[in-house]
């Protein structure tokens, strides 16, 4: 359907395998990736965000990548900057007659550029926030639910922070006027594949995975995050890895029940991310599904999709 398409989206729950895969179709196809992911934009912060930069050299050869290590924790950033940053990174890319490949499982970020989000910067609302800090998390979330906005992004719930954000965007007087219409910034044609693996198959890549980050020196980088000076309420901003190993550190969790419950807000996440993606085919984003990670099983989309 979409011959001579110019951005090609690879999606699916952590752990799924997405990096090797989006690695493997830009070596043949002469492709970029674009990293959709609102953690791995940031320095230092490599083993609890899954960078794996390693993979991106295949047979060899180099694959280029953007949005990765761009800024540094201390700097906050947004949907609004993603998909500045996408656009340029899309335009760079296509000027050098290669592939863009949208590769991450950030949902919002992903949805902002498909369905053409427009939106504006919305500056700190100190008041609001002061206000808001007061209230427990779980007050926060029903707060921002009966908000009811388009925006609500449930894959951002992880943290006080994140929810209180959220809120001050959905209150903002100019998102809430735009109400996040979808306009025509550019048009693009786009395909989206989906890895969805089976259950069974997440739950244990999840915690095997889990439990190589912590034996390959996840917990010294946090260590070195919070070293180097950054806040422990920023380092709880982060949500996952960098929240819990934050709470071991400090005293608050032994590493036992650091390790249970990080498991279990990483298959909880995992869910989440699922059911984000659903949420975009209701909203008329077609999704190519493959339940593995494999080259052989994207291919006959991609033969569909684009000339070679």
């Amino acid at each position: 359907m979409y011959k001579n398409s110019n951005l090609l989206v690879i999606i699916g729950p952590t752990a799924s395998g997405k990096t090797s895969l989006s690695v493997k179709i830009a070596a043949k196809y002469k492709g970029e990736i674009i990293s959709a992911d609102s953690r791995q934009i940031y320095n230092g912060m490599d083993i609890g965000t899954g960078k794996d930069l390693k993979e991106y050299k295949i047979n060899g050869k180099h694959i280029p990548y953007h949005l990765i290590d761009i800024l540094q924790p201390e700097q906050n950033y947004s949907v609004f900057h993603f998909q500045n940053d996408f656009r340029r990174a899309q335009k760079e890319i296509l000027k050098n007659y290669s592939l863009p490949i949208l590769c991450g499982g950030t949902g919002l970020y992903i949805e902002s550029v498909l369905l053409n989000y427009d939106m504006s910067e919305v500056p700190p609302n100190v008041y609001l926030r002061y206000n808001l800090e007061k209230e427990s998390h779980e007050v926060l979330i029903d707060i921002l639910k009966n908000l009811n906005l388009k925006l609500h992004n449930i894959t951002d719930l992880s943290s006080k922070k994140r929810t209180i954000r959220a809120i001050e965007i959905g209150l903002s007087k100019e998102i809430k006027k735009q109400e996040i219409e979808i306009r025509q910034f550019q048009k693009f044609n786009y395909c989206v594949i989906g890895i969805a693996p089976d259950r069974k198959k997440v739950r244990k890549s999840i915690t095997h995975r889990l439990k190589l980050r912590l034996d390959n020196g996840m917990i010294d980088e946090v260590k070195s995050l919070l070293n180097n000076g950054l806040s422990e309420e920023r380092l709880e901003y982060f949500g996952l890895e960098y929240k819990f190993i934050g709470k071991y550190l400090k005293g608050d969790l032994n590493y036992n029940d650091m390790f249970q419950k990080l498991n279990t807000a990483i298959h909880q996440f995992s869910k989440r991310q699922m059911t984000f993606f659903r949420r975009m085919e209701r909203r008329g984003v077609q999704i190519n599904w493959i339940n593995e990670a494999k080259f052989k099983l994207v291919e006959p989309v991609l033969t569909n999709y684009f000339q070679v």
